[in-house]
Parts: C-alpha cells; structure tokens; sequence
C-alpha cells in the first residue's frame, strides 16, 4: 500500500468526494464536501481521484483551515469574528413609532449581525473598487463615498467590543 499525501483527492464510499489535509502514522484526515472532516484508518477502502506523493506531515488540518479562512476573509464578504460588547449581549432593541401601534422588539444580536454584514460588504466594495479597471479620480470619488457611508455608520460604534472594528469616518480638520 503507498501512502497517500497532504492534497491527494479520494472518493469513500460513506463520506463521498474529499481532500486529504493530514496524514498520521494511522489515519488520513479528510475534508469531505458534503461531510466536513472525517479521520479514516490508512488502510480504509477508498477511490483515488488524483494521487499526490511526497507530502506526509508538511500541512496541518489547523494550517489548512487558517489559510483558508484568511483565503474566505480576503476575498467574500465574509469578515473575521466581531464580537458585541458585553453590555449589549442578550439585549433587544425596541423601535416604538410615533403612533399608536406596537412597538417592534428586535433582539440587538441579531441587529448587531445585520451592522457587521453591512460593513463587511462595503469593505468588499472598496476592494473590489480600488482593485477595478477606472480611472484613478474615479477611484478616489467612489472611496470618498465609501468613506462617508462608513461615517454614517459610527453611531452603531458604541455596539463593538473591540475598538479595533469600530466603523470609522472621514476625521474632522
């Protein structure tokens, strides 16, 4: 039996399709499509899809995961983890209109989520504007609107954490 490394693609039979991310002196660490990561014994029945040798212990599982988050973080609107203060977990946010009609409760993590997505889908935008095909003056106009919105935005401030994500706007002269 020749051992499999670190990138070789397999089908098992249970799991379906994956790729191996790790390789111990009794398992294959497996990242399965449909399935997550799964440890099967080196010996397990499986379909070799594309075989990669010479690549036993030079990934970890860990490795591969923080390369691809920072993959994910880079380039979707996925964002890294944004924590909501402490004095506002568990809290709600209650919108009472100005008429006679029920208020809207609103729990504020939920709020606080929908704040992050915003801001993780301009910071998006931005990129994807500064790495675009304009003009250099048509860049710098559509990042001083980026800038603005980000502006508007510093009220929720008071939501985060860590100041460190904290929205922030065009600074006063």
């Amino acid at each position: 039996m020749k051992l499999l490394g670190i990138g070789s693609r397999i089908k098992h039979n249970e799991y379906g399709v994956g790729v191996i991310t790790n390789v111990t002196s009794k398992y294959y660490w497996v990242t399965f499509i449909d399935k997550g990561v799964e440890t099967i014994t080196l010996d397990e029945e499986i379909e070799v899809i594309e075989a990669v040798e010479d690549e036993v212990d030079t990934v970890s599982f860990f490795e591969v995961e923080k390369m691809l988050k920072g993959i994910l973080e880079k380039y979707s609107d996925i964002g890294p983890k944004v924590s909501i203060a402490d004095k506002w977990k568990g809290g709600k946010l209650i919108l009472e209109p100005g008429t006679a009609t029920q208020n809207k409760e609103v729990p504020i993590d939920t709020f606080f989520n929908k704040i992050v997505m915003v801001r993780d889908r301009v910071r998006v935008m931005e990129q994807k504007i500064n790495s675009s095909n304009l003009e250099q003056n048509e860049k710098i106009e559509m990042q001083q609107y980026i800038t603005r919105i980000y502006g508007s935005l510093t009220t929720f401030n008071v939501l985060f954490k860590n100041q460190s994500d904290y929205f922030v706007g065009e600074k006063s002269k």
